[in-house]
């Protein structure tokens, strides 16, 4: 009697047991199920899902700020190509001009009328002298704000006998502002100065 009291005991407590692990078992498995659909919610939310001609391409989303510096190096390279690419046509000046302008402060429009009170467009414009700038680099520093940054660039004068390559610097603070059509990167240039503008060579044009 006293061992089948004894078996039905031990019966008892390996059941108790394989209970108790079916259970942590299953709290295990439930656990994991809810983190796997949380962390697959959260991955289809940093993709967006676009059709093109039939064809369905995931574009994956990114925090704004991790591209700033990218971005702010092109919008100060943005500013240049606009303020000096320039040909021998008063619309075209004035129209690269004013979309330079939405990128800057007051101090790229004092530059910009200091050229034109001293004649430097009307000059161009008479003598069918082109103007073309290539940016080299950016040097943005963004572990302050605002951001200073530095522009190398290489200008060219064109005219009709000669081409006149010139090295540019210039430097300026970029603050962030509201993005719009015309300031996508939502930056504007603040304080900013050539501070060189040296020709480098001449050379025919044949």
């Amino acid at each position: 009697m006293f061992r089948s009291l004894k078996n039905i005991d031990s019966a008892y407590q390996q059941t108790k047991t394989l209970a108790l692990l079916f259970m942590v078992l299953c709290a295990s498995i439930a656990g994991y199920a809810v983190y796997a659909s949380q962390r697959t919610a959260r991955m289809a939310q940093d993709h967006i899902y676009l059709l093109d001609q039939g064809q369905l391409m995931a574009a994956t989303s990114h925090n704004v700020k991790d591209n700033r510096p990218v971005e702010a190096q092109d919008h100060v390279k943005r500013f240049h190509e606009f303020f000096f690419t320039l040909d021998p046509d008063s619309k075209a000046i004035e129209h690269n001009v004013t979309q330079s302008l939405f990128l800057a402060d007051e101090s790229a429009k004092r530059e910009y009328d200091n050229f034109k009170e001293s004649g430097y467009y009307n000059n161009l414009i008479q003598a069918n002298i082109s103007q073309h700038i290539t940016v080299d680099s950016v040097i943005i520093n963004p572990s302050t704000y605002p951001y200073y940054a530095k522009c190398y660039a290489t200008e060219q004068i064109i005219r009709a006998t000669n081409v006149t390559t010139r090295a540019l610097v210039s430097e300026c603070y970029l603050r962030d502002v509201s993005r719009s059509t015309n300031n996508p990167h939502g930056f504007l240039m603040e304080r900013w100065r050539v501070i060189q503008n040296n020709d480098l060579r001449t050379e025919a044009r044949l």
